[in-house]
């Protein structure tokens, strides 16, 4: 049986996403519009939520969207 994943990680996953699109300037696309809100609903978060864990999580949120370590 798979590991519940917590409120925090959950926002992580939601916000990574969220961000790897607004870094390429395609929060806007078929391809976000179609994938975001079933990551929101399968994750149990809201869009409000995500947002306010990006305004506290910023740079790390940026560079795990981009891929970069640390």
């Amino acid at each position: 049986m798979a590991k519940t994943k917590s409120v925090e990680e959950r926002l992580w996953g939601a916000a990574v996403l969220k961000m790897s699109f607004r870094l390429r300037g395609a929060e806007d696309s078929p391809a976000f519009r179609g994938v975001y809100p079933g990551v929101l609903r399968d994750l149990e978060v809201d869009d409000e939520a995500v947002e306010q864990f990006i305004g506290q999580h910023r740079e790390r949120v940026e560079r795990a969207a981009r891929g970069t370590p640390g």
